[in-house]
């Protein structure tokens, strides 16, 4: 006998699909990384990604505007400054190129939800995530730093912090300095469970951020593990984290489904530069077809319990979504 049920009839057409449909992706999910560089009048494509770019801050507003047009709620912020220092003291310097894009971009654009990449990596001669002594990075002295930078982003006008140095403590070092300088509106985006995941490559050009020796896996989580992941998202919800984040994701969707599962917060997910370029360049070489292949990864995604994604496909997704 047949078997009764027949799961192919609410498959029939696309109009049926489209009414069971589960997982429904629209341009509300995406946040749209940017890359703000000094000067005026600058657009400079980045080899690794196509389709993305550093530019100054006059052509991120130019941006900026196409993005929010599109229905892309967010930007976040990442600065490649001028010089280079130890300290890495234009991440917080008041005339930043991140502070001064955030205050164009609010004059510009009230509306556009403005977040900041809250890190030294891109500020630092030796490019990593802190203070470094003898070829290590040190943590607490690091945290007074990140603190700074943070209370400088906030004072520009940003609408959201977003921490990614994986120092121990800092959620809570930068949510104490937030609110004792009269900033306890803002929230804090936590790269909660951050990787040292080899799918970073094409970012460390676009930001300029490339460790000049090491790596980072003494301070970002080792990729084998799972159930740490959980750990460091609570410590970071004790903390104070408003938004909790997976990093990178498309490798990492059993990590962003058990965080969704166990913690009742909003769970960011960052769709990283190499899983961006990946596609870029398969399809180039025309072995995919692009269009359907970020659309499921997106849809994916948010499948595995993102509420929100970081993803640079962000522009082409809204398009083919509205």
């Amino acid at each position: 006998m047949f078997p009764i049920h027949r799961p192919r009839r609410l498959r029939r057409t696309e109009s049926i699909r489209r009414m069971v449909r589960e997982t429904i992706l629209t341009p509300d999910d995406f946040i749209y990384p940017l890359f703000v560089v000094a000067g005026s009048g600058i657009k400079k494509p980045i080899s690794s990604m196509p389709g993305c770019f550093q530019e100054s801050v006059d052509e991120v507003v130019k941006t900026a505007k196409e993005i929010h047009s599109l229905g892309i709620p967010a930007v976040i912020l990442f600065g490649i400054p001028e010089h280079k220092d130890e300290l890495g003291s234009e991440a917080y310097d008041p005339n930043g190129v991140v502070q001064t894009a955030i205050k164009a971009l609010k004059d510009s654009m009230p509306d556009l939800v403005v977040i900041t990449d809250v890190c030294m990596c891109e500020y630092t001669t030796h490019g990593h995530c802190g203070v470094v002594k003898d070829g290590e990075v040190l943590n607490d002295p690091t945290l007074e730093l990140l603190q700074k930078e943070a209370l400088s982003h906030a004072r520009a006008g940003a609408d959201m912090v977003a921490p990614s140095d994986m120092m121990d403590g800092r959620v809570a070092a930068i949510r104490g300095i937030l609110d004792s300088e009269g900033f306890s509106h803002i929230p804090i985006m936590s790269y909660a469970a951050k990787y040292a995941s080899a799918f970073y490559g094409p970012f460390r050009e676009a930001a300029e951020s490339a460790p000049q020796f090491g790596d980072r896996r003494s301070y970002q989580m080792d990729p084998p593990n799972r159930r740490e992941a959980l750990k460091e998202v609570a410590l970071d919800i004790e903390e104070g984290a408003d938004i909790v984040m997976v990093k990178p994701a498309l490798s990492y969707l059993d990590v962003i489904s058990d965080v969704k599962e166990n913690f009742d917060l909003p769970v960011a997910a960052y769709n990283v530069s190499g899983e961006y370029s990946l596609v870029k360049a398969a399809a180039q070489l025309g072995w995919i077809d692009h269009d359907r292949v970020m659309l499921e990864i997106l849809t994916s995604i948010k499948r595995a319990g993102a509420d929100m994604i970081l993803t640079y496909f962000a522009p082409e997704a809204a398009r083919l979504l509205s």
